[in-house]
């Protein structure tokens, strides 16, 4: 979005901070170590005013700089999360905002760690087509959630996955999500409900609280964003994925991601460009929850 490159960061400031790491295990849709650079090509095609949300220029409230990419390797998956979680926590040391970009879901683990050290209390919205917290060992795209749940970087219980759908690969795995505390909102239960009644849900449970929001792009049906690295068919449109965001304005939302944008699978850079929009979103979500607390709301 033309933003300048970091230099030092002030208190408040939202900051772009690249994280393009997978993990590479998928057995044929590897890509999303090429997010971030995929995502900054198609930024210039989104727009800072957002009226939906505030009709104000994000970029010069939040005075938004672009932090570059973390150094990683994704062969070396524990020394990169160390090296994601430095760089978040710099950031937030300093008073930032972090909004990352992956890399595949994993990249969530690490931002987490450093939002849960400077955020004691901590909660996490992750939207997705999949819970990432299966029992299974080590660090992967299927654990993110469940090692966040047993380090305790996050309050699990008042922490919600949203729109989990579609075929899985283990059995019990809403059962295990579950079992380690969390609210779990299938997509079918978005459907059912309704989007007002799973806004309600959220808000009861996490207004007050710090929260960091997990924007997985696979919580889109793949007809409207084939470029991820696990597409799940019977997703929402964009449209019903805003309204979602939309209603969370007014949350304390210190640092988001938004990440398995896969640029090798995508069309036109779409997909790419609506993750763009999506961290858009975020900031505009995140100055709207600043401006509530200074407010004394």
């Amino acid at each position: 979005m033309g933003v300048p490159y970091l230099e030092a960061v002030r208190p408040g400031q939202g900051v772009i901070l690249g994280v393009p790491f997978d993990c590479g295990t998928h057995p044929t849709r590897i890509g999303s170590r090429q997010g971030p650079r995929a995502i900054r090509d198609q930024s210039s095609l989104v727009r800072p005013y957002y009226p939906a949300l505030s009709d104000t220029n994000i970029l010069e409230e939040m005075d938004v700089v672009d932090a570059g990419d973390v150094t990683v390797v994704s062969s070396q998956t524990e020394q990169s999360l160390r090296n994601i979680e430095q760089a978040c926590s710099a950031i937030m040391e300093a008073g930032g905002y972090p909004v990352g970009m992956g890399g595949d879901g994993l990249v969530s683990l690490p931002l987490l760690r450093a939002a849960g050290r400077h955020h004691p209390g901590l909660v996490v919205l992750h939207i997705d087509a999949h819970t990432d917290a299966y029992n299974l060992p080590g660090f992967n795209t299927s654990t993110t959630f469940t090692r966040a749940a047993e380090e305790k970087v996050i309050d699990v219980q008042r922490s919600f996955h949203i729109g989990a759908r579609g075929s899985l690969a283990v059995q019990g795995a809403y059962d295990f999500t579950r079992s380690l505390g969390y609210n779990l909102v299938l997509g079918d239960d978005v459907r059912r409900l309704g989007i007002a009644e799973v806004l309600r849900q959220i808000h009861d449970v996490v207004d007050g609280r710090p929260v960091y929001l997990c924007f997985d792009m696979d919580y889109i049906d793949p007809s409207a964003a084939p470029g991820v690295a696990t597409p799940t068919w019977g997703g929402p449109d964009v449209s019903s994925a805003l309204e979602l965001l939309h209603g969370l304005s007014g949350l304390n939302i210190v640092a988001a991601d938004v990440n398995t944008v896969s640029p090798s699978h995508d069309v036109g850079g779409m997909t790419a460009y609506l993750a763009g929009h999506f961290m858009m979103v975020a900031l505009h979500l995140m100055a709207l929850g600043r401006n509530r607390r200074s407010e004394g709301v």
